[in-house]
């Protein structure tokens, strides 16, 4: 397909990481390790456009399918899905490269990861950029389910709790319509859908996709999760309690590495729940050696904007190779 094509060749590995086989996708410059994360309804193929673009400036590009995603193994449990398994993973695969300390860059719950790997393990971090989603700092008090329950049933996350119910509500659909109506979000209010309405059917299926993918591509997304299904992603939002309680050690704790945050200007729920944060004193106190960027964009920015998000993440990675 045209879209592989672009990416000449790279190299598809297994490797054994943290009790799990990874599927890893790799192209090598000869410079420094980077890393990408994806998020959720993803696979490495979100990266598509910054791999070979990345090696070509000489950067040691990996990414790899999360465990619960594409061809690396989805353990049954909600509770294998902790940021604490899903660093363990990354740590195991750092290690299987030989590599000490790499520059991570993450979108959606790959954001998540990252911060948490720069978190829990800064000395394997040289620089972190998230896309999409900020370093929010843990309330001691109240769970993360607790608080999703003040927006309602109708709120995806809050749907994604129950075992199973998501997934029924996706099998009603395709594999292609499903990524469609995903990838096409761009709603930037809260994704909150009607009392009694499945969060899956509130979602648009677009008439038209937007310019930035094309149906050939979201047909590579269909087929995987075809075959991995989407319980493997969904139990990251089911593993969130837990790694709230685990997280109690680090309350307070900052991120201490270089960072950098890109964030979409129409992104779900930046006007309404995390504008204010970012711009403000608060995100500061916590990650204090970070950069914002604000691009005109939605929530798989570096999907919908390659070419400005991989420049920002190039001059970032340039600044800290200096």
């Amino acid at each position: 397909m045209e879209s592989m094509m672009k990416m000449g060749d790279v190299n598809h590995h297994r490797i054994k990481t943290n009790g799990i086989w990874m599927h890893v996708v790799e192209k090598k410059g000869q410079g420094p390790f980077v890393l990408l994360l994806h998020g959720f309804p993803e696979t490495w193929f979100s990266w598509r456009h910054q791999i070979t673009h990345f090696a070509n400036h000489g950067y040691h590009v990996v990414a790899p399918d999360l465990r619960g995603y594409g061809e690396s193994d989805s353990p049954l449990s909600p509770s294998s899905y902790t940021m604490f398994h899903i660093v363990g993973d990354l740590i195991g695969l750092l290690d299987n490269f030989n590599q000490q300390q790499v520059f991570v860059v993450g979108h959606d719950w790959g954001a998540t990861a990252a911060w948490h790997l720069s978190l829990f393990r800064p000395d394997r971090v040289l620089g972190i950029v998230a896309i999409s989603v900020p370093f929010f700092p843990r309330d001691p008090t109240t769970k993360p389910t607790e608080f999703f329950k003040s927006l309602g049933d109708g709120f995806y996350i809050s749907q994604y709790q129950e075992a199973g119910r998501a997934e029924r509500a996706f099998a009603n659909y395709d594999y292609l319509t499903v990524m469609k109506k995903f990838l096409s979000i761009n709603n930037i209010d809260l994704l909150i859908a009607p009392p009694g309405m499945e969060f899956i059917d509130y979602l648009e299926t677009p008439s038209t996709l937007p310019s930035w993918i094309t149906e050939e591509e979201l047909q590579v997304y269909a087929d995987m999760f075809q075959k991995s299904g989407f319980t493997g992603g969904l139990n990251y939002y089911r593993a969130m309690d837990l790694s709230w309680e685990l997280e109690a050690p680090w309350q307070g704790s900052k991120i201490t590495v270089p960072a950098k945050l890109i964030v979409g200007d129409k992104d779900i729920g930046f006007e309404s729940f995390y504008k204010d944060f970012i711009e403000g004193d608060v995100q500061k106190a916590i990650v204090p050696d970070i950069e914002v960027v604000l691009l005109d964009g939605n929530h798989y920015i570096q999907q919908e904007k390659p070419q400005q998000v991989s420049d920002q993440i190039l001059s970032f990675l340039k600044k800290l190779a200096i």
